[in-house]
């Protein structure tokens, strides 16, 4: 089991860092009590449920936090392998932070917030020199923050951006989950060939017979090698899922040859697509 813990000043950007982590298949829990670690460790080991997970524990725990250093030794002692990713930033980019939300710091009950940053930089101290990987998110937006933990991690794309390429019919609606719709009712159509009409686009003379066109098989090659160029680009902007939607005018023949196609596609070029047919 690959396991994180993640820890840091408040308002060093914990949260994007658990979504991130959850985008590259950590199974994540926020605000874990450090007693309760080991135990959930040997309930996932046991379960064989989870290969990579990660623990946010920070000074939210109250007293509990104050066990952190004592529920590593316990790991340690059971030779369970972990690493510590501690976030900070620097104090005014903290306190403009906190003003911007309108939240209040945990440490500063009376408002005083550069105050109780201070007080949770001499109580984090110590955790801090443990870490494995410190990150200072002073200057990050979501992005680079995303960008900093994956080269961290060695994540590879592949393994953290996935794509959903989807078939479906005008004439039940756009799929609202759509970032991409592209419209096939240029290609012929095998509703108006009786031997098609009763048949769907994973039948195979459906498929050869959309794919004979083409302006079909250009459209593929090119909706493909668009989605590959344009992925890094995605990654780079902190987004790591694109939904692909291919219609025609019932969702049963053109639409969904041309998503079978444009994923057999992908899958050629190391990519994994989740392939969904919503009207056939």
């Amino acid at each position: 089991m690959e396991l994180i813990i993640v820890t840091g000043l408040s308002g060093a950007g914990k949260s994007h860092a658990v979504n991130c982590l959850e985008d590259i298949g950590y199974y994540c829990v926020d605000n874990m009590p450090p007693k309760l670690m080991n135990e959930f460790i040997r309930l996932a080991q046991d379960r064989g449920e989870f290969s990579k997970v990660a623990f946010v524990t920070d000074i939210r725990g109250g007293q509990f936090f104050d066990e952190l250093e004592e529920s590593l030794a316990d790991l340690d002692a059971d030779g369970i392998n972990y690493k510590i990713m501690f976030l900070e930033a620097s104090t005014p980019e903290i306190v403009r932070r906190y003003k911007e939300t309108r939240r209040a710091h945990p440490l500063a009950p009376d408002g005083n917030i550069q105050a109780g940053i201070e007080k949770e930089r001499k109580k984090l101290a110590r955790v801090k020199e443990m870490a494995s990987f410190v990150i200072d998110t002073t200057d990050f937006n979501t992005a680079r923050l995303n960008t900093a933990i994956k080269n961290l991690l060695g994540a590879e794309d592949k393994d953290s951006f996935s794509l959903t390429v989807m078939s479906f019919g005008f004439k039940n609606g756009m799929p609202q989950e759509a970032d991409w719709v592209f419209d096939v009712r240029f290609l012929p159509n095998p509703f108006y060939v009786p031997r098609l009409k009763g048949l769907t686009g994973r039948n195979k003379k459906v498929k050869d017979y959309v794919l004979a066109s083409d302006e079909a098989v250009k459209f593929a090659g090119r909706i493909t090698g668009l989605v590959l160029d344009l992925i890094p680009s995605y990654i780079r902007e902190g987004k790591y899922h694109l939904t692909i939607a291919i219609g025609c005018t019932g969702g049963r023949h053109r639409s969904v040859v041309m998503a079978e196609e444009i994923a057999r596609r992908l899958i050629e070029n190391g990519r994994r697509p989740v392939v969904m047919h919503r009207d056939s």
